[in-house]
């Protein structure tokens, strides 16, 4: 089994979008018994996969075991991927985590699902928290959407510091350029300083997912956005079968 986080410091950077068109990918092109499990508060995953959100204060009890994942994991409709979706509870989770003390309880957890399935994808909030504290210790592979841009790229450089300055084990960061648009100049030339990053272009199929609350796959699988998601995704299994 492999756990895969989508992480970004800052917000909207096309994260849950691409959260769950991976999570749609491992699914139905892979054919791997997939969990996409969503850690952001705001519970855009859950709304894009058609899900309700589940009663609050459940999502967080998950991370006290007061309740087991099991409990909470939905079917999505889409064969083989599952849903372990998000409230409000999450908000406070950052102070959860500080008091718990334990930075290995979302490790734990997705380590009790071995077995039960080949992927997890993780939709994480975004910030430099607690909450990353869990995550990079939990996951095989990071996956940084950046939009190509100074603030965003500055950001993402302030995480891999802090990765590097944190030391001892952690997954490697894969950073992907999202959002971009080609008629910009400034994006031209980021996307030229950095050949090497995946791409995912700005798209109006991509927006259209909140209209349609499915997988790009689903309903557009023939646009550049959703290509572009696959390329990326085949990409990731690759890196994974290498180790």
């Amino acid at each position: 089994m492999a756990t895969i986080a989508v992480y970004s410091l800052k917000g909207g950077v096309g994260k849950t979008t691409m959260a769950v068109n991976l999570a749609w990918c491992a699914a139905t092109l892979s054919a791997r018994r997939t969990l996409l499990w969503d850690l952001d508060p705001q519970g855009g995953a859950t709304f894009l996969l058609g899900a309700e959100r589940i009663g609050l204060g459940q999502a967080r009890a998950v991370f006290a075991r007061d309740i087991s994942p099991d409990k909470l994991i939905r079917p999505s409709g889409i064969d083989r991927l599952d849903l372990l979706p998000a409230d409000q509870s999450l908000r406070g989770i950052d102070h959860f985590f500080h008091g718990l003390g334990k930075k290995r309880r979302l490790q734990r957890l997705v380590e009790a699902l071995v077995g039960r399935y080949d992927r997890i994808i993780l939709d994480c909030p975004p910030g430099l928290t607690e909450t990353t504290e869990q995550v990079i210790r939990a996951a095989t592979l990071i996956l940084a959407p950046v939009i190509p841009s100074p603030l965003s790229q500055r950001a993402f450089e302030e995480v891999a510091r802090h990765l590097l300055s944190a030391g001892g084990r952690h997954a490697t960061m894969l950073p992907v350029f999202s959002i971009v648009d080609r008629r910009r100049a400034l994006h031209n030339a980021a996307l030229a300083a950095a050949p090497d990053w995946p791409v995912i272009p700005m798209a109006s199929a991509v927006e259209a997912m909140a209209v349609h609350r499915q997988p790009l796959g689903r309903f557009a699988p023939a646009s550049p956005a959703a290509e572009a998601m696959t390329r990326l995704w085949t990409g990731v299994e690759r890196r994974l079968a290498q180790g």
